[in-house]
């Protein structure tokens, strides 16, 4: 999605409103781009930067060549600058340095953008740093909040940006586009659950690790229902080898997450729903061991690991938590 009207085909309303305000001239101050993973809000953010700088554009749409453009693309435009979380949050620190930044004229132009990714990671103190920072807009500069979890911005943030909503893509049209690229059907099925991002999912699918994580999953399932004696070894011996920081994990959860789903379609016979397609002969053996009481609990279990990893609780401790509830 590196032009508007790329966008358009996957975010057509949200493209729409960004488009016309560019073209009237009515960009507003600051924005909020909620929505979940791989909806396009980066590049979206991207897209309205470069409308910003790029002096070459025809009617709203940059150019993508020029100099502007291009350092907008390799991350070195000195007049955009990025908030990124530091570790697990985004520090107050963070916020007031922007804003030390943003006291000096812009190095080319005297327009500057900021965007800050995973908004909702700010600390409080953070919050009420930025929340100042909004309250006395400068005609040329223009904020771009982007997170996934829009419930955790201050009602106080929220209501002084204007609120683009990125909508989930459909899941079938990007599993018929992952198959055009060559993209197995049962990866295509997995990868679109995982990610809404086309470019994404395709390396997701060409992964050698990804593919291994995959193993590993269905093999933790396999110890905890079969050979639960060995759980702990496994997980020390394997899972922790390969799942090795918060982000990985947290895709190793995920997979699991979806295995106990695709057992609870299975037992009420949603067949069409699940993801798991090759586990079939699996969730037939354990409906005599497993109940969809329990696989509703483990993803209950399996929800509340996630969100302690959220909160930065150390990964081993997590997991070793969740296998002791997934043991039976």
């Amino acid at each position: 999605m590196k032009t508007w009207s790329e966008l358009n085909t996957l975010q057509p309303i949200v493209t729409k409103m960004l488009t016309n305000g560019i073209e009237k001239e009515r960009i507003a101050h600051a924005y909020l781009f909620q929505g979940s993973r791989g909806t396009g809000k980066k590049e979206a953010s991207i897209l309205v930067a470069k409308s910003f700088f790029c002096p070459n554009q025809t009617e709203v749409e940059p150019c993508h060549v020029c100099r502007e453009c291009k350092r907008i693309d390799s991350g070195n435009h000195p007049d955009l600058h990025w908030v990124k979380p530091d570790g697990a949050s985004i520090k107050k620190e963070q916020i007031a340095h922007l804003q030390k930044e943003f006291t000096y004229t812009g190095l080319e132009s005297n327009q500057k953008v900021y965007i800050i990714e995973h908004a909702d990671r700010m600390t409080t103190n953070a919050s009420n740093q930025l929340l100042k920072f909004l309250e006395e807009p400068s005609k040329n500069t223009v904020a771009i909040l982007l997170t996934e979890n829009n419930q955790s911005i201050l009602n106080t943030i929220r209501s002084r940006c204007q609120i683009m909503s990125f909508k989930p893509l459909n899941p079938i049209a990007l599993q018929q586009k992952l198959v055009e690229n060559g993209v197995t059907e049962a990866t295509a099925r997995l990868t679109s659950y995982l990610t809404n991002n086309v470019s994404e999912a395709i390396e997701l699918s060409h992964d050698g690790w990804f593919a291994k994580s995959r193993e590993i999953v269905i093999k933790l399932i396999e110890v905890l229902h079969e050979q639960k004696d060995e759980a702990f070894l496994f997980l020390h011996n394997q899972w922790l080898n390969h799942f090795q920081d918060r982000e990985q994990t947290q895709l190793g959860l995920d997979l699991l997450l979806i295995w106990y789903k695709d057992f609870i379609y299975y037992h009420i016979e949603r067949q069409e729903a699940i993801i798991f397609m090759n586990e079939i002969d699996r969730f037939e053996k354990y409906t005599y061991t497993l109940s969809q009481k329990f696989a509703t609990k483990a993803i209950k279990n399996i929800l509340e690991a996630k969100s302690k990893l959220m909160a930065n609780v150390n990964p081993t401790l997590v997991i070793e938590d969740l296998v002791l509830h997934l043991q039976r």
